[in-house]
């Protein structure tokens, strides 16, 4: 990005505004005179592509929220095609560029794509409750902290106006209360939402964002949003400058705003209450830091720990900042691990929370540095979780450990259910479960998203962090202990590997090999061959219960060939009790897909040093 450009992405179009806390909303306010402080860029953008020093002096300059309308808010209208507006879709979400200026990504979220889709999500909603002309149905927007989040608002704003639904704009919020604004019931709120968007893009750069949809009976799935593209890209066709003028007139005259997070962290902190006794301020005397990475999860300190006694001193990062200056706001990111722990043990504080930017997810530490995260973390939310409902089943993705196995099952008392990857999948798979007659009633990834029954089976990186205060709370009332020994002891014999590994091995979509065939059909060609090659070795065992990829046991550890959900990468995870141990894995795998000359192989013959 040449200096020239980011002057024209991050002046022409950003926009500030002021932080009144009671309210979600600010006046914008224009703010040319940051171009003679805007840091020159070059090269191609992306995270480590622009120094944590760089970010840092441009956010700083003012630490309001920063939003930008990045792209063009003209209503010119240009040519997309159905398959543009199917690529769109990232499983259960919809994702795509919003900011131009980032080499090879153009813009695939304009503003008129934005209102076809918010369109499209109205008349899906309208076939799905069938209101009589007398009711208008209502939909709930919301945003995280990036920079496009006010220009994706107004666009969907406006497309569902246009759709004919009324609009309740929450302004900054996260993708958990969004799902909870269709259940909760106070009309002085506009509540209950016949229907909910999130406009978030989780953890990515922050030229991205997209869309997560929501109703009563949870997120859509993988089928919904195909229908909800395919009905975008037929509005689209119809779209008219004259008709998208007139739609920003409606919206005009049918969006409400309302402080909905005011309800949703008022209900965190009653439960906490609740677990303790109806203890005023269960925490205090606690210590806890958070750190939200400049995402949506700021309020957590201010709204949730502060009235519930907790001194929250040396929190950070919970300016929404749509940059990311600090790092990339996500539980399982190295860095955000380490930022958090160094918080901890700087303030000498009892635990740190930490979310990913739309707060769907979550981790934590404990006083003495220790991540509670991936497979400790689903290790203590089990304990906690099978203390309620003893000998219930958790659901987890693909990647979890052979030591979370032989915890959950021989000391907790519960069931493993190992299931694929994606947080989706592990939820429906829970629900699947109930439906059968086996009792669930956790569902949670090693990426930190975890769902609970008791809480509308919704992934809600908060309310994980909730059980893990009321646990704090109950212990402190019951005079059991203080601080996040008593967290810690709950994971206490859990077997963890003493090397772990996540490899990647592209599938080149353009290599002769694939002769005009699909990366999927290839890379299951690549996993039966390792299938008939395992077959063979007695000192392996294939995985006898398995949902995703070939899962091999052998020399004291385990690999997990997988295909990803929907990127042509075949990721290979190992663990073992050593270093030596996961090369003999590796080179099992090596072995196996030497001959896939579409595949890339590098990383995995670095690790096995061929």
């Amino acid at each position: 990005m040449s200096g020239k450009i980011v002057q024209h992405v991050l002046v022409a179009h950003c926009c500030q505004q002021d932080r009144q806390l009671s309210t979600q909303y600010r006046k914008d306010c224009c703010t040319p005179s940051r171009k003679n402080l805007l840091p020159y860029l070059s090269g191609k953008l992306a995270w480590n592509d622009i120094s944590t020093k760089q970010l840092s002096t441009f956010s700083n300059l003012n630490r309001a929220i920063v939003y930008c309308n990045a792209a063009s808010s003209s209503t010119i209208i240009h040519s997309v095609d159905k398959s543009a507006f199917l690529k769109l879709q990232n499983g259960s979400d919809i994702r795509g560029v919003a900011v131009d200026g980032v080499e090879g990504e153009p813009v695939s979220l304009t503003e008129p794509v934005t209102e076809a889709i918010a369109a499209a999500f109205a008349a899906w909603l309208l076939d799905r409750k069938k209101p009589d002309s007398s009711t208008r149905l209502k939909v709930s927007v919301g945003h995280d902290s990036r920079i496009s989040a006010q220009k994706m608002q107004d666009a969907v704003s406006r497309g569902l106006a246009g759709g004919g639904v009324d609009v309740i704009q929450y302004g900054l919020a996260s993708t958990p209360a969004m799902f909870n604004s269709t259940l909760t019931k106070n009309e002085d709120f506009l509540c209950p939402a016949d229907g909910s968007i999130m406009i978030t893009a989780s953890h990515l750069p922050y030229n991205r964002n997209g869309f997560k949809f929501f109703t009563s009976a949870g997120g859509l799935g993988k089928v919904d949003i195909k229908d909800i593209l395919d009905r975008a890209a037929d509005i689209y066709k119809n779209f008219t400058d004259e008709g998208l003028r007139e739609a920003e007139k409606r919206s005009a005259q049918s969006v409400k705003r309302v402080d909905y997070m005011a309800v949703y962290t008022s209900d965190l902190v009653s439960a906490v209450r609740k677990a303790a006794g109806n203890i005023e301020k269960p925490l205090e005397g606690f210590h806890i830091v958070v750190d939200a990475g400049n995402g949506a999860g700021g309020f957590f300190a201010e709204k949730v720990l502060q009235p519930l006694g907790a001194i929250t001193t040396g929190s950070q990062f919970l300016e929404p900042d749509g940059y990311f200056p600090n790092h990339i706001p996500n539980p399982e990111d190295k860095y955000a691990m380490k930022a958090i722990t160094k918080a901890v043990l700087d303030n000498k504080a009892d635990l740190g929370i930490i979310f990913d930017t739309d707060v769907d997810r979550s981790a934590a530490v404990d006083s003495s540095g220790r991540e509670l995260n991936r497979n400790r973390l689903i290790a203590l939310m089990s304990a906690i979780v099978l203390e309620e409902h003893p000998g219930t089943t958790i659901v987890t993705d693909s990647v979890t450990s052979d030591g979370l196995t032989t915890f959950i099952e021989k000391k907790l008392g519960g069931r493993h259910h190992r299931f694929k990857r994606g947080y989706k999948n592990v939820i429906d798979e829970a629900i699947r479960l109930n439906s059968v007659g086996e009792e669930s009633h956790l569902a949670i990834e090693t990426s930190g998203h975890g769902a609970l029954k008791e809480n509308h089976w919704l992934d809600d990186g908060a309310y994980l962090m909730v059980k893990l205060l009321n646990k704090l709370a109950s212990a402190k009332a019951s005079g059991v202990g203080k601080g996040s020994k008593v967290l810690t002891d709950m994971v206490d014999g859990l077997q963890e590997p003493a090397f772990s590994v996540e490899l990647r091995l592209k599938i080149n979509q353009g290599h002769e090999d694939l002769k005009g065939g699909s990366f999927r059909a290839y890379g299951e060609a690549v996993l039966q061959n390792l299938e008939n090659i395992i077959a063979s070795d007695p000192k392996l065992q294939k995985a006898p219960v398995n949902y995703e990829g070939v899962r091999v046991s052998g020399y004291g550890g385990w690999f997990l060939l997988r295909l990803s959900l929907h990127d042509p990468v075949l990721p290979l995870n190992i663990e073992a009790p050593s270093n030596e141990d996961a090369i003999k894995l590796g080179l099992v795998v090596h072995f196996a897909v030497r001959e896939f000359s579409a595949l890339d192989t590098s990383a995995l013959n670095k690790f096995v040093q061929m």
